[in-house]
């Protein structure tokens, strides 16, 4: 294809864009829902985002490293999908005012590396920002959410990050609603997250505007700020649920600060919670350790859950802690927390963190992957290593309909 059919070519498709997305405008004044839904994250998220190890050294190749290597090591088979690019990839605006990639960067350019992406069955994420510059002091949205929608939908991008530095002080909630607004114009399905760091308590209004919102402030590679993360994220562990999730932000596992039980805790946990289990480490280069917490199918299943009620935590004391959840099918899971310097016994007495106790279950310990017979005592304890945890999932024994009939059983 000559230049020449090449710029009318991606012209063309501009045009058609808007028009798609003015007939959505149109059509979302007969029925507003339409542009407060789209079908997205009924569970949370998985994949991998740049931030946590390289920040902005990013270009092309390493994305495209990143992408074979959730492929090559079959975490993709796993349920991680999202390649989700972060600050630094754009550079600034063309004389209409659409963005640009960094040219150095990015030199086979966005559509290019997003269809790479795709053609290895991966999903394509990108970052920006509601305000006038990205906190890296890129070219940000304030003002162009229109114009980045189109754009981002024409390049079939799947996910947004959108953060908030250089706001200008402008309206919070109307900054995000334009942009959810804009990308469901598009008529593309793009999951938009919310990162305005918890300054204005999203998980109170964020639910109609975006697919999931964060909590806290970034989270760092440091044990303790990372619990700081887990806890504020808890408080509002009532207001997530399909399509709108809380968010504690990225994972640490694999970075190199971590001990093998800090980041066994700090995945269960969030897996929990049903947080975004988005990777934040070199993809290439994880030992056994790290790829063993990561891949294990039974802590994902949990954060997987349809029913996706986040886990919460239910007991406390003397710096154990006992976190619990609802599952489908009247399953639950338990996970013992032991956040203090020592080994610790901890007991999880079913009637004492809401878990009805008038019949057995199945008890499973889903990190050692080990039956361990049915629950009559109406609890699970363990001894749990400093910083580590112990999780279990429990099952009944009879199904709900013959409950009643054996009451008495304990």
């Amino acid at each position: 294809m000559t230049n020449e059919a090449s710029t009318s070519s991606a012209a063309l498709s501009k045009v058609l864009l808007k028009l798609m997305a003015l007939i959505t405008v149109v059509l979302n004044i007969f029925d507003a829902t339409v542009a407060l839904e789209n079908g997205l994250g009924l569970t949370p998220p998985m994949g991998f985002n740049t931030w946590n190890k390289f920040a902005c050294d990013i270009h092309e190749d390493l994305v495209k490293d990143m992408a074979h290597a959730m492929v090559d090591s079959g975490l993709d088979k796993l349920g991680y999908q999202y390649i989700n690019l972060d600050d630094c990839w754009q550079i600034t605006r063309n004389e209409t005012g659409y963005i640009v990639e960094d040219p150095n960067a990015f030199p086979s350019g966005m559509a290019s590396l997003i269809a790479h992406v795709h053609d290895l069955g991966l999903k394509f994420g990108l970052y920006s920002d509601a305000g006038l510059r990205t906190c890296a002091i890129r070219p940000g949205s304030l003002g162009y959410e229109t114009k980045d929608a189109v754009l981002y939908a024409e390049w079939e991008v799947d996910f947004l990050k959108y953060d908030n530095c250089w706001n200008l002080g402008k309206d919070l909630k109307t900054r995000y609603q334009t942009m959810s607004d804009a990308l469901n114009a598009t008529g593309r399905p793009i999951f938009f997250s919310l990162c305005e760091w918890g300054d204005q308590d999203p998980a109170t209004w964020a639910q109609p505007i975006g697919n999931m919102w964060r909590t806290f402030q970034d989270i760092r590679n440091d044990w303790n700020w990372i619990l700081s993360c887990l806890d504020y994220n808890d408080k509002w562990h009532q207001y997530a649920g399909p399509g709108g999730w809380n968010d504690p932000d990225i994972l640490e596992v694999g970075n190199g600060v971590l001990s093998i039980a800090e980041s066994r805790s700090h995945f269960t946990l969030w897996a929990l919670v049903k947080a975004p289990l988005l990777l934040g480490n070199d993809l290439r280069n994880m030992t056994s350790d790290v790829f063993e917490i990561i891949s294990n199918e039974e802590v994902i299943a949990l954060n997987q859950d349809p029913l996706g009620i986040q886990g919460n935590k239910r007991l406390s004391m003397n710096e154990t802690e006992v976190w619990a959840g609802e599952l489908s099918n009247n399953e639950y899971a338990i996970v013992l927390f032991n956040r203090s310097d020592k080994e610790a016994e901890i007991v999880a007495k079913f009637d004492e963190i809401g878990i009805a106790s008038n019949s057995p279950f199945f008890v499973r310990d889903i990190w050692m992957h080990e039956d361990l017979g049915i629950a009559h005592s109406g609890m699970v304890t363990a001894t749990v290593a400093s910083h580590d945890v112990a999780a279990f999932r429990l099952k009944p024994v009879f199904p709900p309909t013959l409950r009643g009939k054996y009451h008495n059983i304990a």
